[in-house]
């Protein structure tokens, strides 16, 4: 209750399906694309998605503001700020990307080509999603990533949290109740299957604030395969 308004879920997942439409372009949309109209679309779409993560990051910033009754100061001019430097990472995201449908394609024999990684594999989609929450984390937006990272746990059942660190070429086989935590690091090349928990330890009430921003999670390097029900908890490295 206030007199600013606080973030909408429904505008922040429409930027969440903006980013997917411009990180595949053709994929998601109604109309048919050509070299012709290809970069009207995309500057029609860049500019509709910095108009919405804008405004959207002004209210998260202002929000976080106001809940810890600290002065807010440009929050407008951050916002806009905070979304032109989102935006000039959406070519290394699209990169990346295309890594992580390449490791889905050579790790999954069932996959008959790339448009139907793109199109329908669960964990492709949670990978999309958790690469864009964890650009904006990075760049210390509040409340933002978590929602983003949340509406694809509930669309898919993988829950990745958005301050993880995963290298490319990462490929989810399956990933139903898949769980990777806040501190995890996951290298290069890395494959893993459904009931994966990559979690942390339980800790007693008054030791979680301190440890609220210290290593908790498990250190997966590069080229590792984790098979299906394996459960990693606390500093451990695979």
């Amino acid at each position: 209750l206030g007199p600013e308004s606080i973030p909408s879920w429904e505008a922040v997942i429409d930027c969440v399906e903006r980013c997917r439409r411009v990180l595949f372009p053709g994929y998601f949309l109604g109309s048919r694309l050509d070299q012709v109209n290809l970069p009207y679309y995309l500057g029609q779409e860049v500019t509709a998605l910095f108009e919405a993560l804008s405004q959207q990051v002004t209210r998260a910033i202002r929000h976080d503001c106001l809940r810890h009754d600290l002065p807010c100061v440009h929050c407008e001019e951050r916002g806009q700020q905070t979304a032109v430097e989102f935006l000039g990472k959406l070519p290394h995201l699209r990169q990346i990307l295309a890594t992580d449908v390449r490791a889905a394609y050579t790790g999954d024999p069932a996959a008959k080509g790339y448009d139907e990684i793109i199109f329908s594999y669960p964990g492709l989609f949670a990978v999309t999603v958790y690469r864009v929450a964890h650009e904006l984390q990075v760049l210390g937006i509040p409340l933002l990533p978590r929602i983003m990272t949340e509406y694809s746990h509930n669309r898919t059942g993988i829950d990745i949290h958005p301050g993880a660190q995963i290298g490319e070429s990462f490929f989810i086989d399956h990933g139903t109740g898949l769980v990777i935590g806040e501190t995890t690091v996951i290298g290069d090349r890395v494959r893993i299957y459904q009931g994966v928990t990559l979690g942390a330890l339980s800790l007693p009430r008054e030791a979680v604030d301190q440890l609220r921003m210290a290593k908790r999670h498990p250190t997966i390097e590069d080229d590792v395969i984790i098979y299906s029900g394996a459960t990693i908890l606390g500093g451990t490295t695979v």
